[in-house]
């Protein structure tokens, strides 16, 4: 390898790092615009919220599925590594709990849309349902099993369990300005909490 073929080496590491950047900005943006608006809100809203072009959008995401798919998994990614920070930072297992369902609450509300979009490809959804499971299930558990160990809440509730009855408070959500999950889910994880002696 010559010199110029190290330098090109070098000089691609910083644009792949620069791309995986503008891609999370785009699928931040994305998830805000799907929460306020929808699923079918237009690309140049996602667009503008980024500070990009349209056609920035459609080069990483041709369709409107793969942009649906690519923040499905991206607010995955980013709920399930939330959960251990949560648990390192938080005062106390229960926060980082609370903290993390509230994380998840506002995954839900936008995952609710996205699923009534993805259910037309019943076998894509399934496995995106199964990816779901499969990385979020463990984090509620070690969050449920820190908070449990310390004392703070019951020990009988699985995390499987719990998600279900959290996602089932976010059902509709995204259509109601007035109904609050966030507060409801609040009040059930508050129902966890073992009595002060």
């Amino acid at each position: 390898m010559n010199d110029s073929d190290r330098g090109a080496g070098r000089a691609a590491r910083p644009r792949r790092a620069d791309a995986r950047r503008n891609e999370k900005t785009l699928l931040d943006a994305a998830a805000e615009v799907f929460v306020a608006s929808g699923v079918d809100a237009p690309v140049r809203d996602i667009a503008a919220k980024a500070g990009v072009g349209t056609a920035t959008i459609y080069r990483h995401f041709p369709t409107r599925a793969d942009l649906i798919i690519a923040v499905y998994r991206h607010q995955v990614e980013a709920c399930a590594e939330a959960g251990p920070a949560l648990l390192e930072s938080g005062a106390t297992p229960y926060e980082a709990l609370q903290r993390w369902i509230g994380l998840f609450v506002d995954f839900l509300v936008t995952k609710h849309g996205l699923a009534a979009v993805l259910r037309s490809d019943e076998a894509g959804f399934e496995a995106l349902h199964a990816y779901f499971l499969d990385r979020l299930v463990p984090v509620c558990t070690r969050l449920l099993d820190a908070a449990a160990a310390a004392g703070e809440i019951r020990s009988d509730i699985p995390a499987v369990q719990l998600m279900h009855g959290v996602g089932n408070l976010c059902i509709g959500a995204e259509h109601d300005p007035d109904y609050d999950a966030r507060r409801l889910a609040g009040l059930l994880i508050a129902g966890l909490r073992l009595p002060a002696d």
